[in-house]
C-alpha cells in the first residue's frame, strides 16, 4: 500500500477482501468513539481524542488488525483467546472469515479511552 492521506483512501487501497472488515471496524470506532478525530499516523488509520491515539486498525497481506491502549487488550484477554483471535500487548488480529465480534470492538475502543485517561 502506498502512503495514505486520509481512511477513506486507505481502504480503498487495501486489497479487497479486507476492505468489508475494516470499513466495518471504522463504523463501530465512530460509534464507540464519537469525540473522536480520525487521523492517520504511521500510515494507519486511527483515532485520536486530545493528544492520545486510542484506536487504529490496518490490512496486513493475510490478516487485519485493531490496535488500541495496553489496558484495553488486558481488560479483555480472556475473551479474546476466548474467541480464538491473536492478541499482542497493543492489538488484536483477525482475518475476514473470523473477524472480531461487533460489541467486542466498541468495549475495547471504550476500555482503551479509559486506559488512555482521555
Amino acid at each position: 500500500m502506498t502512503t495514505i492521506a486520509d481512511h477513506d483512501t486507505y481502504i480503498a487501497a487495501a486489497r479487497e477482501p479486507f476492505r468489508p472488515s475494516l470499513e466495518r471496524l471504522r463504523a463501530l470506532l465512530i460509534r464507540a468513539l464519537p469525540d473522536a478525530t480520525e487521523i492517520v499516523q504511521y500510515d494507519m488509520p486511527g483515532f485520536r481524542i486530545g493528544g492520545a491515539i486510542v484506536a487504529s486498525y490496518a490490512a496486513f497481506s493475510k490478516q487485519c488488525g485493531l490496535y488500541l491502549q495496553p489496558g484495553a487488550i488486558t481488560e479483555h484477554a480472556e475473551e479474546i483467546a476466548a474467541l480464538g483471535l491473536k492478541a499482542t500487548k497493543t492489538g488484536v488480529t483477525f482475518t475476514p472469515r473470523k473477524p472480531i465480534p461487533d460489541d467486542l470492538v466498541e468495549r475495547l475502543a471504550r476500555a482503551s479511552r479509559t486506559d488512555a485517561g482521555v
